[in-house]
């Protein structure tokens, strides 16, 4: 067995074992080009660490939870924290460490290094797995390249990775990885060449910044960019960039730095060296008979080829198809913090200004001409805060994980979710909605009275709480609105008794409290950071907070928006059935505003559609799906269908359900567990169930057609197992 080869001893018949990034750097070497000197530790390296040690069959058992092929990319993400935890945990085989020590210690000594994914099938004309994998620059010690290559192996599982494999159907059963450690350049300005546009076939593609490419491939520096023609290498453009900072390797992996002054106002190339670089592209294009994309630096006058693959052709995607939009949530930290600025700073004030100013405005007192031009205008705005979501809040959700990440891998705890306990001490909207109606109810368990008047029907039996019943409603609605809209929104204060009524008669929600327990994860944390890096670990503990906090909030705040489109649309229902044109409220609202408009238009109902899902021809037993709340609970199973179904959920069910969005979480208080088909710790449903301390499985297939009401149910939030019957 054959665990590591040098990069000048690597032939043809040793591609499959040492992967296409090691291939492909040792062709280059063969042709003349100057390589930083490597060291590819082979394929048979991970498959002796994954055998001996059990993790190919566990990380085996996390992807076949569910079907591969319909696992959502949260799950995925999930799955990909797990695997990666288990590699963290997981000390390489004495036989495997003795043999890559005395590798190392050979080739590198006390030489800073890369430590770079080279997976067989990545970097091919057919598929590029550019980015998905890891690379870690300015690695030193035997021990700490030793532990960077077991980060690079868990990255074959990243959720990124995982995502490209689905999309290509490849069999997750056969990946494995090799690994390049390479010596690194401390290039005083690096950069990357396409040798051909991705916009145009007839020219080539050149960026370039001062220090060291980190700063290029990670979106953390702009780059100066140049546009060459193909046939002659003649500069058709140049794009400077604004020069402030760069890249440089700091005591452990690298920094950002302000760029000295006199570099500023110089781009990082001369013509000369465009010229060059060019060369470059060219050479390795005939080569490889194909153009490349090619990653390079320079030290003093030495050009050094750190990286070249294939340029792949982008392929269509479908409207469908989400795998291009999810890769783009990988954000920096620093990307991160810039989004929560502009969230926090005018997203946020401007919803909330917006749902205020719309909630002051009586749709009642229109003509219907107007009311349909109100109708179509609140429909438009909600569209546009839609936008917002999706472009601005979901990335920041990105920075839950980034968090997440960093504490696995410093602290290393058994608990791969350990770090959620950290994250959840912070405010949510939901939650503060939910201690409202706890009021409430306090108010009726107080006064028997009061609750029984209320059984009877009479709403004006008590001021204080009718008074309590007019705020909640003013600030949160009467609950009836799903993030997704509903034929019926507007139910009316009777929903909302018969709700608290049921509260009455479970024992008051205990959130989660963590203060001590915060402040002792707080500081295991901080405790693996030099003192010089612990003001980077406590900025990302808040930004992962602030994601965790928004992850719930900013569907609260447009639940508030969409709530004033959807009550201008029930008015515009009303006055339909009081004219006799209409007897459903299932109707397009196109239209409802075009019936608004002429009176003799007649509006058609919409057909009933419903989700359809693969139904076992037996009834399933044991489920399984994935863990997203600790504990076990027990009892009557309550499976919402559609939003109404949630006011008929009784005290002490367990909650099943498709997918909890923030506007639903109201009836998680008085539930004693959940279950949804939707999958991800960091769903909303598995926030929420964190929070209260309810056992939790999400990502269960069927889930609302396995399992019915009535049925009992055991939920296992610690294995992801439900039991039916």
């Amino acid at each position: 067995m054959n665990l590591t080869i040098p990069v000048t001893q690597v032939e043809t018949e040793h591609r499959d074992r040492v992967g296409g990034k090691a291939f492909s750097l040792a062709v280059m070497t063969r042709i003349g080009l100057s390589v930083p000197p490597a060291l590819c530790v082979t394929t048979d390296a991970y498959n002796h660490y994954s055998t001996v040690t059990g993790l190919r069959e566990r990380i085996l058992l996390e992807l076949n939870r569910k079907s591969f092929q319909e696992m959502r990319w949260e799950e995925m993400w999930d799955a990909s924290l797990r695997i990666r935890n288990m590699f963290l945990n997981t000390p390489m085989p004495a036989d495997l460490t003795l043999s890559l020590k005395q590798a190392m210690e050979g080739q590198f000594q006390n030489q800073s290094v890369v430590v770079r994914s080279s997976a067989p099938g990545e970097d091919s004309s057919k598929a590029s797995f550019a980015g998905l994998h890891e690379s870690y620059v300015n690695v030193r010690g035997v021990e700490s390249i030793l532990e960077h290559i077991q980060l690079v192996w868990a990255s074959l599982w990243s959720d990124g990775a995982l995502l490209y494999r689905q999309e290509l159907g490849l069999d997750v059963s056969r990946s494995t990885m090799a690994v390049v450690v390479q010596e690194i350049v401390v290039g005083e300005k690096s950069g990357v060449i396409f040798g051909k546009s991705p916009n145009d076939d007839s020219q080539a593609m050149l960026e370039a910044v001062y220090g060291l490419n980190a700063g290029l491939v990670d979106g953390v520096i702009e780059p100066d960019r140049w546009l060459l023609s193909r046939e002659t290498g003649e500069i058709l453009s140049h794009t400077p960039a604004l020069r402030e900072k760069w890249v440089v390797p700091g005591p452990e992996g690298t920094r950002v730095e302000i760029l000295p002054f006199e570099k500023t106002k110089i781009p990082p190339l001369a013509k000369d060296e465009i010229s060059r670089v060019f060369m470059f592209a060219l050479t390795t294009e005939k080569e490889f008979e194909t153009p490349q994309d090619m990653e390079w630096t320079v030290k003093g006058s030495q050009f050094y080829i750190l990286q070249s693959r294939p340029i792949t052709t982008a392929t269509a995607t479908t409207p469908e198809d989400k795998r291009p939009w999810y890769l783009t949530l990988r954000r920096s930290f620093e990307n991160l913090k810039a989004l929560r600025e502009k969230i926090e700073g005018e997203l946020i004030p401007a919803m909330i200004e917006e749902a205020q100013h719309l909630s002051k405005q009586d749709s009642r007192g229109l003509s219907d001409s107007q009311l349909a031009d109100e109708i179509d205008r609140r429909v438009k705005i909600h569209e546009r805060w839609v936008g917002v979501y999706w472009a601005e809040f979901i990335p920041f959700a990105h920075g839950m994980r980034l968090f997440g990440q960093l504490y696995n891998d410093t602290v290393r705890p058994t608990d791969p979710y350990e770090f959620m306990d950290l994250l959840g001490t912070t405010k949510l909207a939901s939650l503060e909605r939910n201690r409202k109606l706890e009021e409430m109810a306090s108010i009726m368990r107080s006064n028997p009275s009061l609750a029984e008047s209320l059984r009877k029907g009479f709403l004006d039996s008590d001021i204080q709480f009718v008074r309590a019943l007019d705020a909640f409603t003013e600030t949160f609605g009467d609950l009836s609105c799903s993030l997704k809209g509903g034929a019926e929104c507007v139910r009316g204060k009777e929903t909302m008794v018969k709700l608290l009524l049921e509260m009455v008669d479970h024992p008051p929600a205990k959130e989660k409290v963590l203060p001590k327990e915060g402040e002792t994860l707080t500081g295991k944390f901080l405790s693996h950071f030099e003192k010089d890096q612990r003001e980077f670990a406590n900025e990302l503990l808040d930004l992962g907070r602030a994601s965790y906090r928004m992850r719930d909030d900013d569907n609260i705040y447009l639940g508030r928006i969409e709530r004033q489109m959807q009550a201008a649309i029930d008015e515009g229902h009303r006055r339909l059935r009081i004219q006799g044109r209409s007897t459903s409220d299932a109707l397009d609202t196109a239209d409802v505003i075009e019936a608004l408009k002429n009176p003799t238009h007649v509006p058609k109902p919409q057909p009933a559609t419903e989700r359809t899902e693969t139904v076992p021809r037996l009834k399933a037993r044991q489920i399984l799906g994935q863990p997203a709340g600790p504990g076990i609970a027990r009892g009557k199973a309550r499976v919402i269908l559609n939003p109404s179904d949630l006011f008929d959920f009784k005290s002490g069910e367990i909650l099943v359900v498709d997918a909890i969005d923030p506007n639903m979480t109201f009836v998680v208080p008085i539930s004693d567990g959940i279950v949804e088909r939707r999958g991800g710790m960091l769903i909303h449903g598995a926030i929420i169930a964190r929070e209260y301390g309810l056992p939790c499985v999400t990502g269960v297939p069927n889930a609302t057609s396995s399992i019915h009401t009535g049925d009992e149910v055991t939920v296992d939030g610690y294995l992801g197992i439900v039991i039916i019957g």
